[in-house]
């Protein structure tokens, strides 16, 4: 036998079995005149829990669970009997399994690991299913029973609050995802998609011609967050959707992400605005790479240049100051290391991405909302992005002072993603903002965001020129040094407060395919995002 504790139906009778964690060994006799229970001990304590009344606790709610049919008994072994009581009568009610079988693993402290294998059962289907997940035990702080800490996740682990597990037709039918050749797209294969194609699923089911199946999913109460599917019963008939990626660019975002913790990429077709690879290697699974909102650091320089560079305050091969630090309003600002550019130019600045040769130049905008404008009306940041799933499209706030300075190195107010700033290099190569899709536009007539006027020529010029110079000899040239074609690229690294290392930026562009990702805790923009950018721009 296993080692682990076995709680499971037979006959009608729920066994309880000892194994490795040495939990008392009892059954929990079930009939027509009630439940009777013979435990080890009954005993009420005080203090710090004991190993033993962590284990009969964990036994208790465990076995009434998986009998299923008294969730009043179970929800009496937690600390919140009214969420615990509806949560394991929808077990059964909504989600419609049975037959379980808890085994426990070996306790660290009060946790108490376990798995689930039952069957689900709907109108003549069924199917197993089984899952991992953990429960915590504390004293209660009015009786001092142990008592399991009631939370969601101990049903299931991907529960959370206003959610619960249901089982039945599908509001939505099945899609066949596929990428702009055709390429059937799965989460199996490229895990990153999982949540998009979740929300293309739940968004254009209807509209793709499919027939719902049956399934088991978490359902979200009130509000309009995608179902997780968890389960098919029967698979329906999917509808096929076609999306603007490209199956070989997000195998290749997939591996890169890999890489790192945390990390985030986004790539975008200059000349349409597709999104071509959107892919994430977070442990929470948030689609950070097109809902994420963080500092992008020097990579907002993109955008910083070009108010410059509009406003005649600076030309690419201009003289432009580069000193080690500079003062604004009462915020002292410095570059990387302490360095300065003595005699040099401002393509030279940007390429090494130096800080106060940015800041110095804000006074003579004569405007601190000039950034802010200059983010909305040329490259259509916060402009309510319609992409065909849900997205972020950038903030860049009003400020003032020492903030409005933080603006313009892409740090304090300023809020970002790698969709974001990928766009921002798209709208830069081609000289035109193009709101990012991932499904066509006619596939719902919805309405594009437009941006109010075009990057000027001689402006956006001077900053792809700018851009090819960082990716040729500046900060981002060990990154860049293996594409070929035209190219170009920014770094950037955001400081984060109470965070030991910056976050690692980088944006670049290939020929007609714009890239940018960011890796949390990554450091320098070429050392970590830098890598990430390459692998998908060689792709494309």
């Amino acid at each position: 036998m296993r080692s682990g504790t076995k709680v499971a139906i037979v006959g009608g009778v729920f066994v309880v079995v000892a194994g490795g964690i040495g939990y008392g060994a009892y059954n929990v006799l079930a009939g027509e005149e009630g439940t009777e229970t013979r435990s080890a001990s009954a005993e009420v304590r005080t203090g710090p829990l004991s190993a033993e009344e962590i284990k009969n606790a964990a036994e208790q709610f465990l076995t009434a669970w998986a009998e299923g049919k008294d969730p009043e008994l179970a929800s009496t072994y937690t600390n919140n009997p009214a969420a615990a009581k509806e949560a394991v009568a929808g077990y059964g009610e909504q989600a419609h399994i049975t037959g379980a079988v808890i085994t426990p693993g070996k306790a660290t402290g009060a946790k108490v690991p376990f798995t689930v294998k039952a069957t689900v059962e709907f109108e003549g289907l069924s199917k197993p299913l089984s899952y991992a997940s953990e429960l915590t035990v504390v004293r209660g702080l009015t009786s001092g029973k142990p008592l399991v800490d009631w939370v969601p996740t101990v049903i299931h682990p991907k529960l959370s609050k206003n959610t619960s597990l249901v089982t039945g037709e599908a509001a939505k039918p099945p899609i066949k995802a596929v990428d702009r050749n055709g390429t059937e797209l799965t989460a199996k294969k490229y895990p990153s998609l999982a949540p998009v194609l979740d929300q293309l699923r739940d968004k254009y089911g209807e509209k793709a011609g499919g027939r719902s199946g049956v399934e088991t999913w978490i359902q979200s109460d009130g509000d309009s967050a995608p179902r997780t599917t968890l389960l098919t019963l029967s698979k329906g008939k999917p509808g096929e959707l076609r999306t603007t990626l490209d199956a070989k660019v997000q195998a290749a975002a997939e591996q890169a992400v890999k890489q790192y913790g945390e990390a985030s990429v986004a790539a975008v077709k200059p000349s349409t605005g597709e999104i071509v690879a959107v892919a994430n290697n977070r442990e929470d699974g948030f689609n950070a790479a097109m809902l994420g909102k963080q500092a992008p650091g020097s990579t907002m320089k993109i955008v910083t240049a070009a108010l410059l560079l509009e406003k005649g305050l600076v030309g690419a091969n201009q003289p432009a100051e580069c000193p080690k630090t500079v003062l604004y309003q009462g915020t002292s600002f410095h570059n990387l290391d302490q360095f300065d550019i003595k005699g040099g130019n401002f393509t030279q600045s940007f390429a090494r991405s130096c800080n106060t040769a940015f800041i110095k130049l804000i006074d003579d905008t004569k405007d601190d909302h000039a950034l802010p404008a200059e983010a909305r009306e040329v490259f259509g940041l916060g402009l309510n992005w319609q992409t065909g799933i849900a997205s972020a499209d950038g903030s860049v706030p009003e400020s003032a002072g020492g903030g409005a300075a933080a603006q313009y190195i892409g740090q304090g107010t300023v809020q970002m993603n790698v969709l974001n700033i990928a766009s921002v290099t798209a709208t830069t190569k081609d000289g035109t903002f193009r709101q990012p899709v991932i499904v066509p536009r006619d596939l719902d007539n919805r309405e594009l965001a437009v941006a109010e006027r075009q990057l000027p020529g001689v402006v956006g010029q001077q900053l792809r020129d700018m851009m090819r110079a960082t990716a040729s000899w500046g900060t981002g040239k060990a990154a860049m040094s293996a594409l070929g074609g035209d190219k170009g690229a920014k770094t950037g690294s955001a400081e984060v407060d109470g965070q030991a290392t910056s976050n690692s930026w980088f944006t670049g562009f290939q020929d007609d395919l714009a890239a940018a990702a960011s890796v949390e805790a990554g450091g320098h923009g070429g050392d970590a995002a830098g890598p990430v950018v390459a692998a998908v721009l060689a792709a494309g």
